[in-house]
């Protein structure tokens, strides 16, 4: 294998296609990265409404059957208190959950910046 010489604007010429390539590449590696991201949070998002919604309905319908049950015992003013309180803590938790999903997922898009990182190491000697 014989080695040929190449004109410095051919040499140029390779490089810029090469970063031209590398920026295709990380852009690329951003979109996926972003949609991974976008879907985990919209999975919490997901749990938090529908957590709310049961919540809502369990209100509903916890407060309608307690209600007629504990007014066998204490006033019916008393039993919706204590009713609504038994919903709002399950509720609660419900959607603690959903917010506590959609906290765990960053934006950072770490394995782009990680490789972006390197792509600049790997291009500063080649500049030079």
């Amino acid at each position: 294998m014989s080695l040929v010489e190449r004109s410095i604007g051919a040499v140029l010429a390779d490089i810029a296609g090469n970063v031209r390539e590398l920026v295709r590449a990380e852009i690329r590696l951003a979109k996926v990265e972003a949609t991974e991201q976008v879907s985990s949070a919209a999975r919490g998002a997901a749990l938090a409404a529908a957590g709310g919604g049961v919540a809502l309905v369990a209100v509903a319908f916890i407060a309608i059957a307690g209600m007629y049950a504990l007014a066998t015992i204490v006033a019916l003013w008393i039993a919706a208190l204590i009713v609504a309180g038994v919903a709002a803590v399950i509720g609660a938790v419900l959607i603690a959950a959903g917010v506590k999903s959609m906290k765990s997922v960053s934006l950072a898009m770490p394995k782009t910046v990680a490789t972006i990182k390197e792509d600049i190491q790997w291009a500063k000697p080649s500049t030079r």
